[in-house]
């Protein structure tokens, strides 16, 4: 991938930290919106890292004269994009005609009455991968587009793997037996690692293991259920491997950077992580040791592949702006299949159109892609929340209590349960 996209891997990771907005304020209806209005819109976003976006709004404006698009860069943090948006729709504005919404918001736009529903016979989903239609959606009804996609990978060394006769894991048991039989010969080196620091990639992380377990955070009708045997059992693993050493002791600070360093470095014989390490690690300037000596697979699972965490953007419609027909026509052309192309091979920004992650050429040119695809193809949304910022945080304070080994796993989940519920009413 280009070394741009780190930023933009690193953008999906640090989402939203507070609520904001009233929640239960009832969203627009999709009825009784005039898609014929057209004219002059904006798109707000992040700034653009990954610079696919002038190209792009150049090659709109140039088709649609009277209905240019002005692009609104936000700040490339995060929090704040949020934060602007938010107070855009608190005070009813359509200041930005278009948003580009992390997958982690829309539920909290959608529920504030911030995003504009849209009309599945005015923007059909069909191709579109499953799981990033899902991240669109509130309560069964459409909301945004999907934008972009992201799936977490398991990097491992294959040069070590073949040498011991040995395939990608599948589960987690698979993975502990590769360590036991490939780490005796390789001092120095760890088995495992992925984000742990107390921030919002541990709550993938966790989401990851606890999915993979059979377990899940929220129910699809909204009740918190980490209370169970099978979500403790996700937080019992990853506790157990720092426990072991499977994962080493210094990967409690560690987020996207600090672990793809180590398994650039040779220290690592796993490594969960976003698709820009790809490239990265493949560089031949002498900052990666492993060049040509690794490949990805999926995530291992407790009983089988495991389940990675969505990252990715959606591209939703302010539900105050005005000419709503080009804004619906414009997020349309943003998710076509020209445009999506583009943003993979300009920005190595995931598509959410399915049938590009089986294109001979596409995989030639990106060899991670087919694996990438299948990341997201099964891959679950973190729980879709109107107070997101608050329930990540609590998740993030249960599981790393545990990992800190202050709390057992099952005490940090039942706590974790009761809160939720406070959260969640």
């Amino acid at each position: 991938m280009l070394a741009a996209a780190a930023t933009f891997g690193a953008l999906l990771v640090t989402a939203a930290c507070s609520s904001a907005g009233t929640p239960g304020a009832s969203t627009p209806a999709a009825g009784g919106v005039n898609w014929d209005e057209r004219g002059p819109i904006t798109y707000a976003q992040g700034k653009d890292t990954a610079g696919v976006w002038k190209d792009v709004l150049a090659q709109w404006n140039s088709a649609h004269p009277n209905e240019q698009v002005t692009f609104v860069e936000l700040s490339p943090e995060a929090d704040q994009q949020r934060a602007d948006m938010i107070k855009r729709g608190q005070a009813k504005s359509g200041e930005f005609s278009v948003m580009s919404v992390d997958v982690v918001w829309t539920s909290e736009f959608a529920a504030n009455g911030f995003l504009q529903e849209l009309p599945a016979d005015r923007f059909p989903t069909t191709g579109m991968l499953k799981s990033a239609v899902d991240a669109s959606t509130y309560f069964n009804k459409l909301y945004a587009y999907p934008q972009g996609s992201d799936g977490a990978m398991l990097y491992y060394r294959k040069d070590l793997l073949d040498k011991a006769g040995l395939q990608a894991p599948k589960t987690w048991a698979e993975m502990q037996a590769a360590c036991d039989k490939v780490l005796p010969d390789n001092k120095g080196m760890s088995c495992y690692a992925g984000q742990h620091q107390k921030y919002e990639g541990l709550t993938c992380n966790i989401a990851e293991a606890v999915n993979s377990a059979g377990g899940e955070f929220i129910t699809a009708d909204g009740k918190p259920a980490v209370n169970t045997p099978q979500a403790i059992a996700g937080l019992q693993w990853m506790v157990d491997g720092f426990k072991s050493g499977m994962i080493p002791a210094d990967a409690i600070t560690w987020k996207e950077e600090e672990g793809r360093q180590a398994f650039q470095d040779g220290k690592l014989l796993f490594h969960r992580n976003w698709p820009y390490v790809w490239n990265l690690a493949s560089k031949d300037d002498g900052s990666s040791k492993i060049v040509g000596k690794f490949a990805v697979s999926p995530l291992p699972g407790k009983d089988g592949p495991g389940v990675s965490t969505l990252g990715g953007h959606n591209i939703g419609i302010s539900a105050f702006t005005k000419n709503k027909g080009t804004a619906g026509d414009f997020i349309k052309f943003i998710a076509s299949e020209p445009i999506q192309k583009t943003f993979l091979e300009k920005g190595s920004l995931a598509p959410i159109l399915e049938n590009l992650y089986g294109d001979a050429a596409l995989n030639k040119q990106f060899p991670y892609l087919s694996t990438l695809g299948e990341s997201i193809k099964t891959a679950k949304s973190r729980p879709k929340a109107v107070k997101y910022g608050d329930v990540t945080l609590a998740i993030q304070d249960a599981t790393y209590a545990a990992l800190q080994k202050t709390v057992e796993p099952a005490a940090a989940f039942g706590d974790l349960q009761t809160k939720l519920e406070g959260l969640l009413k």
